[in-house]
């Protein structure tokens, strides 16, 4: 997971870097990102937030193992999650 994990690091901040390039609101789009990686699937992710990217087959890969992780959550952590997001979401 370590490696994957490093992948995707990478993946999230170029796409980050792309924004920035492009002018559009970072925080909003990872933030949808966040929303759709802790309650979403991953096609959601290629089809919402990442649907405008080119995703390779590697991201796609990372992504979906780590989706997979967060699936795998107890749901009284996952919940903790949402509640952070809400948290940040509503600052």
């Amino acid at each position: 997971m370590k490696g994957s994990g490093t992948l995707l690091l990478v993946a999230v901040t170029s796409l980050c870097a792309c924004g920035l390039a492009t002018g559009e609101d970072n925080s909003d789009f990872f933030m949808e990102f966040l929303q759709t990686l802790l309650v979403g699937s991953p096609e959601e992710l290629y089809e919402g937030p990442l649907g405008k990217y080119e995703v390779n087959a590697d991201a796609k890969a990372a992504l979906t193992e780590l989706k997979s992780c967060i699936d795998g959550l107890q749901p009284m952590h996952k919940a903790e999650l949402v509640k952070l997001l809400v948290q940040v979401l509503g600052t």
